[in-house]
């Protein structure tokens, strides 16, 4: 499992759309998760701490968590 499976930026060829090299750890600069990339089904989503429940178990910690938790906060304002 790498972080940029998360990725907005990550293509189906496995590349970084910004043109990075593919980090072997679970962190880099750019990471910008979407919703889509924890829950394929919108009506998954129950609340923020299901998705960072998700972001740990998988590895991701650091600013790349934080970025994790700001997109599920954001998410949760747009479905008010």
């Amino acid at each position: 499992m790498k972080v940029c499976e998360f990725c907005m930026q990550f293509q189906p060829d496995g590349q970084c759309g910004l043109g990075l090299q593919i980090p072997k750890s679970m962190t880099c600069r750019e990471f910008g998760p979407t919703m889509e990339k924890f829950c394929s089904d919108a009506s998954d989503f129950v609340d923020p701490k299901q998705i960072m429940q998700m972001a740990t178990y998988f590895g991701i910690k650091g600013p790349e968590l934080k970025k994790v938790k700001l997109m599920a906060a954001r998410e949760v304002s747009i479905r008010l």
